[in-house]
């Protein structure tokens, strides 16, 4: 039987996408990060129906990413900002653009990463805070956690990287 959600996975991964999984809401989060924070400006950028992303930026909102800020009363109108949760995911942006942009390039580069000083191209790449070493399959593996339920210890088990 396939699942239709992660209800009862516990692994970070799945976490993580029970709340930002769906395509809409990664390029709302895409979108917020470049600025945008306005309905019609998510509308316009996306050309998704109002419906649609009413439900999105709700299920954003209430997944802590982002905070409805209302900026006029008459008529009632919202802003949505990126909260400190929506602003960490600014590196999973980034790691999908660079990731995009090597496996599935589009015909011309139409987004760059920049450093914001000297204006260089900027190459992103995964590290270790502590040690500096790439978090590759060469220097990294994945272990369970204190936390981890036998389901997920025994799928890290399996692929064998992780001792039971």
């Amino acid at each position: 039987m396939e699942r239709t959600s992660f209800e009862g996975m516990s692994c970070p991964v799945a976490l993580a996408l029970e709340r930002v999984g769906e395509w809409w809401s990664i390029l709302i989060l895409r979108d917020a990060t470049h600025g945008l924070t306005r309905f019609e400006q998510f509308q316009k950028s996306l050309g998704i129906s109002p419906n649609s992303l009413s439900r999105r930026l709700a299920a954003l909102v209430d997944a802590g990413l982002l905070e409805r800020r209302r900026y006029n009363e008459r008529p009632p109108r919202d802003e949505y900002v990126l909260t400190e949760a929506g602003h960490a995911f600014r590196p999973v942006l980034i790691a999908l653009y660079a990731w995009g942009n090597q496996h599935y390039p589009p015909e011309a580069v139409n987004v760059l990463l920049v450093d914001s000083e000297t204006e260089a191209e900027v190459d992103p790449v995964l590290v270790d805070r502590l040690t500096g070493k790439p978090l590759d399959e060469e220097h990294t593996s994945f272990r369970p956690g204190p936390a981890a339920d036998d389901r997920l210890r025994a799928v890290l088990a399996q692929v064998g990287h992780s001792k039971v």
